[in-house]
């Protein structure tokens, strides 16, 4: 346990440090200058064999102007790889100081620009590094090694620089997907919320004036159920209004590093298939007799597949309301061991020839899909009437795979 507290506080520091470092990316680019420059200094601070070059104050300034460049490194990299050139080169001409394991300044930016600049300065920086690369081994050894090895770790580094580019491409264009089928998500949910209560309000208003002059109590009856409409949407926008903004706040407080458990607003579930007495109760006041039958072993379903049964419910409602000028409607759940079954039929006057139904039915295919089911739409029993039919697959019941355990 203590070592697994540690990986998540390391990730946590991680996530952290990340989130920093992209609200504030001249705080990396002042730390990686702070490492190479340590990493400049050991030829400085380490004890020296002698006859090899003094290590001065003056050479150890010099190198210091190779590092400096780097805190720039984002805004103007071409710049900065010009910058660091001049000075390497002003290193070696006019002082003959130590000598570093590794070309750090160069390797830095020329990753750099491999990772942020256009197409020309990449071609720019090429250039260059052919150029400056046999010109920095010709006053240095002249070694055909230590030109294979200079010209490797410039490559290794461009290379490496392009792979992190097409990775961040590949996260954004994975972002935006993400955004998009949150967004197709928002607008089914908004969809079925708002289309069953604006449909049952519609039902009761087109009443409300007959029952007024025939009878009262039932125009009474129909504004309750008018307002009780009204008020369940509310309370369901609400609901999935808050979860979203929740989600954004926690993503916000895990970016700078804050706790979230305290100020947050009371996050609700979403409606589930122990929601759905009331949104049948809602349906029958708008005069249509609903029957609510459940067979099989039931039990509580996993939150995203519960949801999903209320809003498919809840859409096959609306459109019985809304198209099938029907009298009756049967919503049936059947349970099974790795499965549960929605059937809702109305015994109204059927679809209609090229309606393919609309946004709702479609909507109905997509939860089903998600959940890897499958939803089937069409005439009911003896061509009469609409039927929905979808079938989600759940968790298999523990009791029922133990026998199966036995069994086998």
């Amino acid at each position: 346990m203590t070592g697994l507290r540690g990986v998540r506080a390391a990730r946590g520091w991680w996530e952290r440090g990340r989130a920093l470092g992209e609200a504030h990316p001249w705080v990396v680019d002042g730390g990686v200058a702070l490492l190479v420059q340590a990493a400049v200094t050991m030829p400085f601070v380490v004890p020296r064999a002698g006859g090899l070059p003094a290590a001065t104050w003056a050479a150890y300034g010099l190198t210091t102007l190779t590092v400096v460049p780097l805190v720039w490194r984002r805004r103007a990299p071409l710049a900065v790889l010009l910058a660091v050139l001049a000075t390497s080169l002003l290193y070696r001409l006019a002082l003959d100081g130590p000598g570093q394991p590794l070309p750090y300044s160069g390797l830095v930016i020329v990753y750099t620009v491999a990772v942020l600049s256009p197409p020309w300065k990449r071609l720019v920086t090429g250039v260059l590094v052919l150029v400056a690369v046999p010109v920095g081994v010709g006053l240095n050894s002249r070694s055909a090694r230590e030109l294979t090895f200079s010209a490797f770790v410039f490559a290794a580094a461009y290379v490496f620089g392009r792979l992190t580019d097409a990775r961040q491409r590949a996260h954004r264009v994975e972002a935006e997907r993400a955004a998009a089928r949150e967004r197709a998500r928002i607008a089914r949910e908004m969809h079925d919320i708002l289309s069953h209560a604006v449909s049952l309000m519609i039902v009761q208003a087109e009443a409300g004036p007959v029952a007024v002059r025939t009878a009262p109590e039932r125009a009474e009856a129909a504004f309750d159920a008018i307002s009780e409409a009204g008020r369940d949407a509310m309370v369901q926008l609400r609901r999935m209004l808050g979860v979203l903004r929740e989600g954004s706040e926690e993503r916000a407080a895990e970016g700078a590093g804050e706790g979230y458990g305290e100020g947050r607003a009371p996050r609700e579930p979403q409606p589930g298939a122990g929601d759905l007495a009331g949104l049948l109760d809602r349906v029958r006041g708008s005069g249509l007799d609903v029957v609510h039958e459940v067979a099989g072993r039931e039990r509580p379903l996993p939150a995203a597949a519960g949801a999903s049964v209320f809003r498919i419910v809840q859409e096959a409602l609306t459109n019985t309301v809304r198209h099938a000028d029907a009298r009756t409607v049967r919503v049936r759940l059947v349970y099974g061991d790795d499965e549960v079954r929605v059937e809702v039929t109305d015994d109204g006057r059927g679809p209609r020839a090229g309606h393919g139904g609309g946004h709702g039915l479609v909507g109905v295919r997509e939860r089903a899909a998600a959940h890897g089911g499958t939803a089937e739409t069409g005439a009911g029993p003896g061509g009469r009437g609409f039927v929905v039919r979808v079938r989600i697959p759940v968790a298999p019941l523990a009791g029922t795979t133990a026998a199966a355990e036995v069994g086998r």
